[in-house]
């Protein structure tokens, strides 16, 4: 083997791993709101959680990075420990899927012309092609996601193929036939597999590159068996890398995943060399091939999960017990960690989450506050305070996150996504900030023996009736996704504003007369205008979900457009103008 096979094995590793990213990449775009789906149901019961493990592992092709995002969603409180340890058996199993695609590479050329179709080496230039088209020439974002998956998969067995050649002259080297059989020796083995997959931090990758190896013919079952054993193990890295400076439960998380794959370790080496003791396996120093190896690699993660899977509370358990809870950690609070970077779908489906849980304290302000105008009530006045330090927390947190994740390779249809919630961390956050002006005025008027007249406060109920439902329907809107419900909101919108600027001529002609003092004008108008903020803010919520489903919608446009001619908007304006309507100062 001379240096020239040494460059030759670099690259082809290079491309092997590349290879696996942009694949991997790909699926997981193409997924997008499936992959989302699926995490979302992934509840307590353990059956379903390890169907889903596998199901997303098989998908994004990667249990180390469903595994780190665990960690994320954990730490960031929206998944709980007991949830993830099944999600991590199945995910062990999903896993395998890539070591059966590489096994088709001991295809012989000896097998005839259909079977030799089926060597990747014979196809993938195909696919190559076809997915540099894909990209080149198709407008839709999906099928250049499925182009880049299949160009990912071309490149992967170009790596494959690279380290196989690389690696031919080294079955004639008596060095090297003598270290493959130091490997037969079961620890050996296992630390060989466990450090290789620590370096290059992937099961699937160092799991190919055995099957490279095994193509030359010279690795036996008894080596290989051993350093298959130490790739579980040594794949844990990520979740324990992603694991530094979380809270304690996420540590239980990485936790799980190493404790699982040593205790299947445990169990499957120690019952296979008792057999070979006793039995003699003639096979183990027989030569494997690719195909052997996919096969070991699924029996042993198949039977290490179904053997372990009773006992997911012990496992968990155990995780606890060994790593004790953390009083610098424990009470830390996460709304979104970072390492959900790494699934944009998922990070995307999280802020959506949060933001709602924003909506709802800016929505517990603005209809508390309103209450306080009538009966004022200090505890109310500090928890909607305190519920305002909170509404500024989530913006800033959410907007840092959002731009980081805007900084990252989205699809055009998660990128609208992102602006959207941008746009709707905006508004709930300007919401939030009219509630605590309305409480501001409420703890004046507490504080004073002004009062407004009898017609102001009829006029204000009105006023606050109307924006207290455009509110619940917006919010509705941003929640459900509601198309039909966000046309509604419009005229409600319309005859708020008609509202508030009656409002506010009635109350100077009320001044005029004598009827309010100059004092509690400036406190209604105030008022006023703070409600009318908020209708339009709640008007922004609904034109954005519109725009999100018809990239053509241009809201300036649909807001200046001719709404004489609108029928469904002049059946909605007349209804809620028979509603919230402010009648007209007839005093002269």
């Amino acid at each position: 083997m001379d240096i020239y096979s040494i460059f030759t094995l670099i690259g082809g590793l290079a491309f092997f791993l590349y290879g696996i990213s942009i694949m991997s990449q790909g699926l997981e775009k193409i997924a997008g709101g499936k992959l989302e789906q699926l995490l979302k149901k992934m509840t307590s019961n353990p059956f379903k959680s390890f169907v889903m493990g596998a199901g997303i592992t098989a998908i994004i092709q990667s249990s180390s990075a469903v595994t780190v995002m665990l960690v994320g969603l954990v730490n960031s409180g929206i998944m709980n420990l007991s949830q993830t340890v099944s999600v991590i058996m199945g995910a062990n199993i999903g896993t395998t899927i890539t070591a059966w695609i590489l096994s088709l590479t001991a295809i012989q050329e000896s097998a005839g012309w259909f079977f030799k179709l089926l060597k990747p080496e014979s196809f993938s230039p195909i696919l190559a092609f076809i997915g540099i088209c894909m990209i080149m020439m198709s407008k839709s974002n999906r099928r250049k996601n499925a182009g880049s998956v299949l160009i990912g998969f071309a490149i992967l067995m170009t790596g494959m193929v690279f380290m196989s050649e690389s690696m031919a002259p080294l079955s004639d080297i008596p060095q090297f036939r003598n270290m493959m059989t130091a490997f037969s020796n079961p620890i050996l083995g296992l630390v060989a597999g466990i450090v290789i997959t620590m370096i290059i931090q992937s099961s699937s990758a160092s799991v190919g590159i055995l099957q490279a190896l095994s193509l030359n013919g010279s690795v036996t079952w008894a080596a290989a068996i051993p350093i298959i054993l130490g790739q579980n193990i040594g794949t844990c890295i990520s979740a324990i890398l992603a694991s530094i400076g979380v809270t304690t439960n996420a540590k239980r998380v990485a936790g799980v995943h190493i404790i699982f794959n040593i205790l299947g370790v445990c169990i499957f080496l120690p019952v296979l060399l008792f057999v070979q003791y006793f039995l003699h396996l003639k096979f183990l120093s027989t030569n494997i091939n690719p195909f052997g190896i996919a096969v070991f690699h699924s029996i042993f993660n198949v039977v290490a999960a179904f053997i372990l899977f009773p006992f997911s509370k012990v496992i968990e358990k155990l995780a606890i017990k060994y790593i004790p809870e953390n009083i610098n950690t424990s009470n830390k609070t996460v709304i979104l960690d970072e390492r959900l970077l790494l699934s944009p779908t998922v990070a995307i489906s999280e802020c959506y989450a949060k933001t709602i849980e924003m909506g709802e304290l800016a929505q517990f302000n603005f209809i508390n506050s309103a209450k306080m105008l009538k009966t004022f009530r200090e505890r109310m006045a500090e928890e909607i305070e305190q519920n305002e330090i909170n509404i500024d927390s989530y913006e800033d947190k959410l907007d840092s996150f959002l731009v980081k994740l805007s900084s990252k390779d989205l699809t055009e249809e998660d990128g609208n996504k992102v602006s959207q919630l941008i746009l709707a961390i905006g508004e709930f956050e300007r919401i939030g900030d009219h509630a605590s002006n309305i409480l501001k005025v409420a703890k004046k008027f507490n504080e004073s023996e002004k009062k407004l007249s009898d017609e102001a406060i009829d006029e204000l109920k009105t006023i606050v009736n109307a924006v207290e439902e455009i509110y619940y329907m917006a919010f509705e809107v941003y929640k459900s996704d509601n198309l039909e419900l966000a046309t509604k909101i419009e005229p409600l919108d319309a005859v708020i504003k008609k509202g508030v600027r009656r409002a506010k001529n009635n109350h100077i002609q009320r001044l005029k007369e004598g009827l309010c003092s100059i004092d509690t004008g400036f406190l209604y108008s105030d008022l006023l205008t703070d409600l009318r903020r908020i209708s339009a803010h709640c008007s922004n919520i609904s034109t954005s979900v519109i725009q999100l489903h018809d990239v053509k919608f241009v809201k300036h446009k649909y807001s200046h457009r001719n709404k004489d001619e609108d029928l469904e908007f002049k059946i909605k304006y007349q209804d809620y103008k028979s509603r919230y309507r402010v009648k007209k100062n007839t005093n002269k």
